[in-house]
Formats: structure tokens, C-alpha cells, sequence
């Protein structure tokens, strides 16, 4: 179902431990066209509270672009190929943008 925008462009968000690990991941959302586009940014430091203990860890956080249609498998994908017990799973509804790169996007997914 398409946005208020009239797209159904998202962003979904991942953090992974490693440059392996990241790339591994967008080859096969990308291969498997349920992500027109994958940016894999530099190392931050996340800290957070898991088990009752505060953890610090390095992770390369990951912007995913796909559409809404393909959420779902998208999501199931990344938590079949994703290293941590729970991972960070976002997603953010793109609600503008430039309409070309929008519909290169939908095109992509199809």
C-alpha cells in the first residue's frame, strides 16, 4: 500500500559487527532484488543495554532502500544472515523524495 506520498519507498536499518558481514548481507538483498540500494557507512560505537549488562560494541550501520511490498522478506532475510541473536531492524517510511530516484527504486523491486 503506497504512503501518503503516493510511493511505498522505506528505509530499513541494520547495524552489523564487520565489513564481511555487511557486505555479505547487501550482495544478497540486492542479488535477490529486495533492495535497490545498500549503503554500508563507516564504524560507530553503539551502546546499549542487553541482558541486564551495558554493552559497547564497533558496527557498521546499514541504510537498506526498498519498497513496502518487500518488507517482509526483507526482514526475514536479514535476520536469517545476521550474526547477532537480536538485531536492530528499522524501518523508516520514505515519505518524499526525488521522484526519479523514487521510481528507479520501485522499478528495481519488482
Amino acid at each position: 500500500m503506497p504512503s501518503e506520498s503516493g510511493n511505498d519507498a522505506i528505509l530499513v536499518l541494520t547495524n552489523l559487527p564487520d565489513k564481511g558481514c555487511a557486505e555479505k548481507l547487501a550482495e544478497i538483498l540486492i542479488s535477490t532484488q529486495l533492495a535497490g540500494c545498500v549503503n554500508i557507512l563507516a564504524p560507530c560505537t553503539s551502546m546499549y543495554q542487553w541482558q541486564g549488562k551495558l554493552e559497547k560494541a564497533n558496527e557498521l550501520p546499514m541504510m537498506i532502500k526498498t519498497t513496502r511490498n518487500h518488507y517482509q522478506l526483507l526482514e526475514a532475510t536479514i535476520l536469517k544472515h545476521h550474526p547477532y541473536e537480536l538485531p536492530e531492524i528499522i524501518c523508516v517510511t520514505i515519505d518524499a523524495g526525488l521522484p526519479a530516484y523514487l521510481e528507479w527504486l520501485a522499478a528495481i523491486n519488482l
